[in-house]
């Protein structure tokens, strides 16, 4: 007898099992696509969250039932399973994963299950005699364990057989409870009790790190628990002590969810003014959006040129026409100022999406756009997923940005998933930016994309003057410090004349190495092979891809020697360069150890708008899209490390960064100024940056790109290992590029592919690394080849310890 069968993707499946299980829908459920259900996985029957992909009909034969409904099944549309197929097909992640990456966490299910034993029954069956020896074995031993601890011991694979009879005999009951995460509406605050308010005495016995607590309390009053663990380098349990004793306080700080429902529009979009140039660029591309076709376009403009007035005009009309808009930015340090923007003249109609939002937050604003009221939608890379309807127009701004391209699983591009979504909407792609990626300019001069470009700025602006400064000079005179006399000059007129300045140093802390004098013994991560970072704020020492701190160490650890050596330059030390040399100036730190809390980006952003700072400095997030009329002068420090970087996007992304931040100069009705400060002056990169000459960039790129095959001539396939012993991580990498070989011998269709390596990678977070890089074209032929490859790897024994990953077009250093 033929019965309805829902095909679901279950989570936590192993990428090398994942597929669509049949299972049966019972006669009094209704199942419908985009639905999340309970389903019984593995032999063990274990409970497990799944996502209805598609319903047919069949034999039951020996499939299992679907357990219950666990939403209504309105948050996944068919675009969005259809994104999801996409994703598992050209990522390689699997179904649920994509699924997880489209919904806001806070809309996520945490399926629990909890075990009750019945002592009354347990207690006649173990005297009974009649209970098998694994049986009581498991009962004695979970009587002896909190709840949390049964729990985990009954969810054990190897107990999974023994627990099913003691459920079966109703000896154990199971209950099993769905909830969904929802983000706190209040945030943590310390303040010092009304005791302790005017100080704590001396007397009073605390440790080193409780007094650090204590005094920075005394200094800034109140702070939230991250905020004061950070600047004490501590934990929050030490926070959690001084409260229990009384000396502190804990409360809780409202935090309103509703971060655009109130918006009120306070401008008038007529009041924007194009110039002939912006009108012609808008009539082109009016064109396209209104053509009935799905297409791609790129505007190419520097610096000031009205780009951003642009998208506003195409998006007003897809809001007249009855459609919906999505704009993407780079940096979540971009959306305040953004949105502001976007706000005050559409209203309530806009809403946002980012990581900086609390889970209830992100679960508000997709509710919200979910149900239409919000009918544009602004946001980094994740906004992409945004549950808009009848889309008419999406725009990538700075569309060349590292940042839209996801490195953990699933490993997506934003631009590829906008592109899916506008061919399904018969929409148009907008891909902007004064220094595109070389793939989409690429692809516009040979006629795959519309191309557009705004070679001037808006109105009466100009470009800044760019000055190169050659430290190698300044270093002849006898000046080895951060600032050049001419940068420092500069500094100073900008100070006396009222005007704003901003400082690029794409690092944070204070010094970036630490060493021995005596032995040479290099302060070093102990998960990874890098330095760790000085951070004086907290007098800490952190590694910036694994999280790790301690204390800085005031003798080595080795030798026991004091003197210890620091070098190398972040933004903390460069602040303090400046306030010495400045003592009166207003200075403002912008980088990710001072934006920690939420809205710190758009209050930050917004005093110093206001002129209430006279110099930012700041990492990458202060060099795009930013507009401050009064800034008219920015220094540029150490950029050779970026570029030479070693990595072959080092170039573009260093030509990228100069012309960006250089752009944020003269942007008003003042000239503006910008300096470079370098050891490599004649380095055509820096010269052409200086001129923000992009075309001719892109011609000297791309000839060495051309003959070195690099993108967009190829793609560039990195097929990333990772395990806890180097040895198993070198014997699995050869191993995998043996299996790859035979894979392409094998393959049907000759494949053009050229193999790199494998090489190592040294040690991250504890796992050391290894890479195999394949210049390829990026086709269905090759990720067929490349999956066959990986599931024959999946059978050997030596990837039992060692995992990996593909990964296309991302970063390979």
């Amino acid at each position: 007898m033929s019965v309805k069968i829902a095909l679901v993707a279950v989570e936590k499946t192993l990428f090398r099992f994942d597929k669509l299980f049949g299972y049966v829908i019972p006669e009094d459920f209704e199942a419908k696509k985009g639905m999340r259900v309970t389903v019984p996985f593995g032999r063990g029957n274990k409970t497990r969250l799944g996502v209805i992909f598609d319903i047919t009909e069949g034999e039951r034969g020996s499939l299992k039932s679907i357990i219950s409904a666990a939403d209504d099944g309105s948050y996944l549309s068919e675009e969005m399973l259809s994104l999801a197929e996409y994703m598992k097909e050209t990522t390689f992640c699997t179904y649920y994963d994509a699924i997880r990456t489209m919904l806001p966490p806070g809309l996520s299910l945490n399926l629990s299950e909890s075990y009750i034993i019945s002592e009354s029954r347990a207690g006649l069956y173990l005297s009974s005699g009649e209970a098998s020896e694994e049986e009581a074995e498991l009962l004695e031993r979970a009587r002896a364990l909190s709840e949390k601890e049964r729990n985990k011991l009954f969810d054990e694979e190897e107990n999974a057989l023994t627990v099913k009879k003691l459920i079966d005999k109703r000896i154990l009951i199971k209950n099993e409870s769905i909830k969904r995460k929802v983000g706190d509406e209040k945030e943590k605050i310390v303040f010092l009790s009304d005791e302790y308010s005017e100080g704590v005495p001396d007397s009073l016995r605390l440790s080193p790190k409780q007094r650090a607590v204590v005094t920075t309390m005394a200094e800034v009053g109140t702070a939230t628990v991250r905020e004061l663990s950070y600047l004490c380098g501590c934990t929050p349990s030490v926070v959690k002590n001084l409260a229990e004793k009384g000396i502190l306080t804990l409360g809780e700080a409202e935090v309103s969810r509703s971060v655009t429902k109130d918006a009120v529009a306070t401008g008038s979009l007529s009041d924007l003014a194009f110039s002939p140039l912006q009108q012609s660029v808008y009539d082109g591309l009016e064109k396209l959006m209104d053509c009935g076709e799905a297409k791609c376009a790129l505007l190419h403009g520097v610096t000031g040129s009205g780009k951003t007035s642009v998208f506003i005009k195409l998006i007003e009309h897809a809001e007249k026409t009855g459609r919906t808009a999505v704009l993407l930015v780079p940096e979540i340090a971009l959306t305040p100022q953004t949105v502001g923007k976007f706000q005050s003249l559409f209203g309530n109609t806009v809403a946002i999406i980012h990581s900086n939002l609390s889970l209830g937050q992100r679960a508000d604003e997709y509710k919200r756009i979910k149900s239409g009221e919000a009918k544009i939608v602004i946001g980094t890379r994740s906004a992409v997923f945004a549950p808009v309807e009848n889309i008419g127009i999406i725009v990538i701004d700075e569309e060349g940005e590292h940042t839209y391209k996801s490195d953990k699983s699933p490993r997506y591009h934003a631009r590829d998933i906008a592109k899916q979504r506008c061919f399904r909407h018969k929409a148009l792609l907008l891909l902007a930016s004064a220094t595109p990626s070389f793939d989409s300019y690429y692809n516009a001069l040979n006629g795959k994309y519309s191309l557009f470009e705004m070679n001037e700025r808006y109105s009466d602006a100009v470009l800044p003057d760019v000055y190169m400064v050659d430290m190698r000079v300044e270093a002849e005179k006898g000046n080895r410090g951060e600032f050049s006399e001419e940068l420092l000059a500069e500094l100073k007129y900008n100070l006396e004349a009222g005007e704003q300045s901003m400082l690029l140093l794409n690092r944070r802390g204070y010094h970036t190495y630490a060493n021995c004098i005596n032995c040479g013994t290099v302060l070093e991560c102990p998960n990874c092979s890098i330095p760790l970072t000085y951070h004086k704020v907290n007098d800490s020492v952190i590694c910036h891809y694994c999280g790790y701190r301690k204390p800085m160490p005031h003798a080595c650890e080795k030798c026991g020697s004091r003197f210890i050596y620091f070098s190398g330059t972040g933004t903390q030390l460069i602040e303090d360069r400046i306030k010495e040399y400045f003592p009166n100036a207003r200075v403002l730190r912008m980088d990710a150890d001072t934006t920690m809390s939420k809205f710190s980006y758009e209050k930050r952003f917004r005093e110093f708008a206001d002129n209430e700072y006279d110099i930012m400095i700041g990492t990458q997030m202060i060099a795009k899209g930013l507009n401050f009329e009064n800034v008219t002068l920015v220094g540029v420090l150490l950029i050779d490390r970026s570029l030479y970087a070693g990595d072959y996007l080092g170039y573009e992304k260093t030509f990228s960064l100069i012309t960006q931040v250089v752009g944020r100069s003269g942007r008003g009705k003042k000239k503006g100024r910008a300096y470079i400060q370098t050891f490599s002056p004649d380095h055509y990169v820096l010269q052409l940056a200086a001129e923000q000459n992009y075309k001719e960039f892109y011609k000297q790129e791309s000839e060495v790109r051309e003959a070195l095959i690099f993108p967009p001539y190829c793609d560039i396939c990195m097929i990333g290992f990772s395990g806890a012993e180097e040895k198993e991580v070198a014997s699995a990498s050869a191993k995998f590029l043996e299996i790859l070989k035979n894979a392409e011998k094998e393959s049907p269709r000759k494949l053009p592919m050229i193999m790199l390596g494998p090489t190592e990678s040294g040690r991250y977070n504890g796992s050391y690394r290894g890479k195999i890089i394949i210049k390829c074209r990026n086709s269905r032929d090759f990720r067929n080849m490349l999956r066959s490859a990986m599931f024959t790897a999946y059978k050997d024994k030596i990837f039992e310890r060692v995992s990996f990953y593909a990964d296309f077009n991302g970063e390979i250093i």
